[in-house]
């Protein structure tokens, strides 16, 4: 492999063994949280986090990738190129990487955990775990069909519904979050899943002496091709975009590819460490369009409960290809977009 595909792994296991192999020769203390999912084949998984500069930062960049699974290659990708060409940290900070939030989800291609829950909607701290955007619940039958995947006109399907209630309210109403169909998409869960738990206690024992946080979480699949926005909480807005600039985009789907989120990575950071100051961001790199993700989604999801479930079925590459393409100028994109944020976010630490 040539240039950027070199970043780039086939699958969970490759990427999970090049990250520990070079985060270790780069000098990196090396931290594995073993976690109760399995692999394909009853593998064993666990969060890799790998850390640099002073063990008790002031400042810290925390970099994660892969909380929604298959959507790992590339936030594994621009993690493996910044390990081979690590930034100098001044010497009160601390560089901490996490790779693949989710190993299930991105070990079966699967944007979701092994109990099918969206940890990006996942970390809701006191607030309880229920409810159903009311779009959602009237759309479950086309969302979640309980069936295997096949042909069912989804296209036409998919266009009369963006006709009646049009391609914003749509979007921010599927998608949004919801806790009340186990087996649908986007469900968040009944209470703070396993790799949430341990990632936040992690955080919270480990950055206790951080005053000052940048985190960047990323994620593919919503945007122009080949181009990333960045998504903030609503009330964060205004100040991550003195800090980062226009790519932070309104978390409002009337405005931009952004929409509003119950229960994200990013409300978790404040309770871990209430003492800091935080600029938190979910980088997304654009792919396809929405009704493409939503079928891939829909149709692994209908493999994953109602067919074999099994890893080789074409739903899983189809998958895996909607939010990684095969395609090098894509995959360039999204390495010097990568690089180009962390850079940003050193120099404003």
């Amino acid at each position: 492999m040539k240039g950027s595909e070199a970043f780039f792994s086939p699958d969970y296991f490759t990427a999970r063994r090049r990250f520990r192999e070079i985060a270790a020769g780069a000098g990196g203390r090396l931290e594995n949280i073993p976690l109760d999912a399995k692999g394909p084949h009853e593998e064993e998984l666990g969060l890799d986090i790998a850390w640099f500069g002073t063990a008790n930062p002031r400042r810290a960049i925390l970099h994660s990738s892969g909380l929604h699974g298959v959507e790992g290659f590339a936030g594994s990708a621009i993690q493996v190129q910044l390990l081979k060409n690590l930034p100098n940290l001044p010497e009160d900070a601390a560089l901490i990487v996490a790779h693949i939030l989710n190993p299930y989800g991105m070990a079966w291609l699967r944007r979701f955990n092994q109990h099918n829950v969206d940890l990006n909607r996942n970390f809701l701290g006191n607030d309880l775990y229920a409810g159903a955007p009311q779009t959602y619940s009237n759309l479950d039958a086309f969302l979640n069909p309980q069936s295997p995947p096949g042909s069912d006109l989804y296209t036409l399907k998919a266009g009369w519904l963006i006709l009646r209630y049009g391609l914003p309210a749509l979007k921010a109403a599927v998608v949004g979050g919801q806790y009340e169909y186990p087996k649908g998409l986007f469900f968040g869960g009944k209470h703070l899943e396993q790799e949430g738990e341990e990632y936040q206690a992690f955080l919270s024992t480990r950055l206790a002496s951080v005053k000052r946080l940048i985190a960047i979480d990323v994620h593919t699949g919503i945007g122009k091709y080949g181009e990333d926005i960045l998504m903030v909480e609503p009330n964060d807005y205004r100040k991550l975009q003195q800090v980062f600039g226009e790519r932070v985009v309104p978390p409002d789907s009337e405005k931009s590819d952004s929409y509003p989120v119950r229960g994200a990575l990013d409300t978790m950071f404040a309770r871990a460490l209430p003492q800091a100051e935080i600029f938190a961001v979910t980088q997304e790199f654009g792919t396809y369009s929405p009704t493409k993700v939503l079928h891939a989604l829909r149709e692994e999801n209908r493999w994953h409960h109602y067919g074999g479930g099994s890893i080789d079925h074409p739903t899983k590459k189809i998958l895996k290809d909607t939010f990684c393409p095969e395609d090098s100028t894509w995959r360039r994109s999204i390495l010097n977009r990568g690089v180009d944020l962390l850079n940003q976010a050193l120099a404003k630490l």
